[in-house]
Order: C-alpha cells, then sequence, then structure tokens
C-alpha cells in the first residue's frame, strides 16, 4: 500500500496556512475577526465586568467548509485565556465548540455548564 505523499503534502501546507492567520480583536466593532481572501469572519462580543460574552459568530458563505469558524473559535478562546475575563457562549456555534474541545472550559464563567 503506498501513501499518498500529495495529501500530506497538502495537509501540512493547509495546517502551516492556518498558522498562519492572524486574530483580530476589534474593539472598535466589538469582534473578533480574522481576514482571508478579502473576506472578515467574525465572533462578536460584549463585556461586562470580568465577563465576555460571545454573542454571534459569522463566516462568509466563500470561506464556509475550510474549517474556518473553528479556527475562529480557536484562535478566539486562546486569546481571552490570556485576559482576566471569562466566558459567556450566547452563541451555539462557540458553545459546540467548547463542549467539543473540553480544554478550554476552564475559560467558562461560574454557573455557565455546557452540555
Amino acid at each position: 500500500m503506498r501513501i499518498n505523499e500529495t495529501f500530506f503534502s497538502d495537509t501540512q501546507q493547509m495546517k502551516k496556512e492556518k498558522d498562519n492567520i492572524i486574530l483580530n480583536f476589534n474593539q472598535e466593532l466589538k469582534q473578533f475577526e480574522i481576514k482571508i481572501d478579502d473576506e472578515v469572519a467574525k465572533i462578536e462580543y460584549h463585556i461586562m465586568d470580568d465577563r465576555i460574552f460571545l454573542t454571534h459568530t459569522e463566516v462568509p458563505e466563500k470561506l464556509g467548509g475550510r474549517g474556518i469558524g473553528s479556527l475562529l473559535a480557536q484562535k478566539t478562546l486562546d486569546h481571552i485565556s490570556k485576559t482576566k475575563y471569562k466566558v459567556v457562549p450566547y452563541c451555539t456555534f462557540v458553545a459546540d465548540y467548547i463542549r467539543k474541545n473540553p480544554k478550554y472550559r476552564h475559560l467558562l464563567a461560574t454557573g455557565i455548564n455546557i452540555v
């Protein structure tokens, strides 16, 4: 059985490209953003006291099906983990992401349970 070297090469290239995508913390528009091919994927937020409410995730149709929403959620939660804020995921996409990636559960605000 031969290993498809093109598959592994393409997979490594995609991982490298995703690692190079930069998260923008846009305080003016109150959203976390990543820009790809002149399109902006975003997670909108609201801050109250020591809580950050993640209210809406939006990925442009042109970027759909490429894992961009998950990448955005990951980079956003990684950014928040370096702050004092605790997460309240009003957005079901983010809540589902945390459910599937339990390493982010410690970021949840007191009283927030994701089952």
